[in-house]
């Protein structure tokens, strides 16, 4: 059963979003936050699978919220909503540690599977979009720190070019077909990557190699 809190300042919005999750069956809402703080809190006391979480809120935002909760160093993964696809606020957010991102208005299936992604810890939205949101804010990159560069020493050769690969927005499918490596081979590439970076996904590993250098933007 995947657990799911929902932050939104909107008290329909909230119902909304907890009457089409609950009606899954492998999906239960463990509660309601109306801001940042309260989002803060509940996600330490209640340590949902997934917390579906606003940007735009009065007082803390769904941005400082998402950087909190991913500080704190709990297992909640961020999944936020947002307006538009190429937003400063949906690159904040990816900044800030959220696994993806979903439309305000995207279609209650592509919701339902948003937050069974993120549980089952894939990223909801793809590389190649990661790769064109972090490309259109790429002037407010902070630069790599001497800790990143260190975890960027201790990957192989072979990583690198899997690493590379990913942040360029191949599918693991592509990847196993242009470096000739079996699918499970890469799978096996990239959760030894994650682990050595200390990404929490794909979307983090792709902002580690802008980063880093590894890859520039467009």
């Amino acid at each position: 059963m995947t657990t799911v809190l929902i932050v939104d300042d909107q008290a329909l919005q909230r119902m909304g979003f907890s009457m089409l999750l609950e009606a899954q069956a492998d999906i239960t809402v463990v509660g309601e936050a109306a801001n940042g703080s309260e989002a803060v809190r509940m996600t330490a006391e209640l340590r949902p699978d997934v917390v579906l979480m606003d940007v735009r809120m009065p007082g803390m935002d769904g941005i400082e919220a998402t950087r909190r909760i991913i500080q704190s160093g709990g297992r909640s993964h961020i999944l936020v909503l947002t307006t538009f696809d190429l937003d400063e606020y949906a690159y904040d957010a990816l900044r800030a540690g959220a696994s993806g991102f979903l439309l305000k208005d995207a279609q209650p299936e592509e919701l339902v599977a948003g937050v069974r992604a993120v549980a089952a810890g894939d990223s909801v939205i793809s590389p190649g979009l990661t790769r064109k949101l972090i490309d259109a804010f790429s002037d407010r990159f902070p630069g790599h720190t001497p800790d990143q560069q260190h975890r960027l020493a201790d990957l192989s050769q072979r990583e690198r070019e899997v690493l590379t690969a990913i942040a360029t927005g191949w599918t693991n499918a592509e990847i196993a077909e242009r470096l000739h490596l079996a699918e499970s081979t890469v799978k096996s590439h990239i959760s030894r990557i994650l682990a050595k970076i200390d990404a929490r996904d794909r979307v983090q590993a792709v902002i580690f190699a802008y980063d880093t250098g590894l890859v520039r933007p467009a």
